[in-house]
């Protein structure tokens, strides 16, 4: 059984979004283990790009922080090798088709697998392009993770049939981001996923409560939370980690009480 599917097993998952270099490498580092050692049961490790269309400005504030601080690719795969000594939750990095074009598909692919990463989430890829990605990625072991969307619809069975790792739900139309309340049924998105596959699917965009995550972990297999998270690191800097620690426990625990 895969690691993105252990995640899975136990309980419904809480999976915490941390863009790495933000504000360094260094704080990086302690997040990423602070938010394992707190409940996290998969994490999401942003490559920071100048262009992240699918983020709220919380989100491209971090990469911009990330990328002024000089954060590169391979300081990530250095860093994410580093992390895989101590942490054995799954890693997925999130990140945009031009950072692995540009850094070349084959060879990105191959650096991922050898730094312990499971999967790969590219938002600006449709469903309809992923077979630019999808052979290295099975060529190294990586799953490719869906996302759907509410304007999905029709093409949600199709998505589900392929999915592989874990799939992503978009709460929310529109970008990353903090939202008040979450009004899509996202109960109906999934049971139509469920239909067609037995691949887990994980919620995300817009939950920052554990009110939120725990609502969103009952009809869902999990929680994904990012923009609260980032805004937390935005304002305390490298002084972060306790405050990072407090609210991961916080809501992971109300995901996994979810049922």
């Amino acid at each position: 059984m895969s690691r993105i599917a252990e995640a899975f097993k136990k309980h419904k998952a809480f999976i915490p979004f941390i863009t790495v270099g933000d504000p360094d490498l260094e704080t990086t580092k302690k997040l990423v283990q602070a938010a394992s050692d707190n409940g996290a049961d998969l994490i999401e490790l942003g490559i920071p790009f100048s262009d992240p269309t699918a983020e709220g400005p919380v989100i491209m504030e971090a990469d911009n922080r990330a990328l002024a601080a000089g954060t590169t690719t391979d300081q990530v795969f250095a860093l994410t090798k580093e992390l895989r000594e101590t942490i054995s939750v799954p890693f997925v990095y999130m990140t945009y088709a031009n950072v692995v074009f540009s850094y070349g598909t084959e060879r990105f692919m191959a650096r991922a697998a050898e730094a312990g990463v499971d999967g790969l989430i590219l938002p600006d890829v449709p469903y309809e392009e992923r077979e630019d990605f999808k052979p290295a990625c099975e060529k190294y072991g990586l799953d490719l993770i869906s996302m759907i969307a509410p304007t999905s619809e029709d093409r949600i069975a199709m998505i589900a049939k392929e999915a592989a790792g874990f799939i992503y739900v978009v709460s929310s139309l529109g970008v990353t981001g903090v939202r008040s309340q979450i009004t899509t049924d996202i109960g109906a998105m999934v049971r139509l996923v469920k239909a067609n596959t037995d691949v887990p699917c994980a919620v995300g965009f817009g939950i920052s409560t554990p009110e939120q995550a725990a609502r969103m972990a009952a009809v869902s297999d999990g929680a994904i939370v990012g923009s609260a998270i980032m805004k937390i690191i935005a304002k305390y800097g490298r002084d972060s980690v306790p405050e990072v620690s407090a609210y991961v426990r916080k809501m992971a625990d109300a995901a996994h009480r979810a049922d």
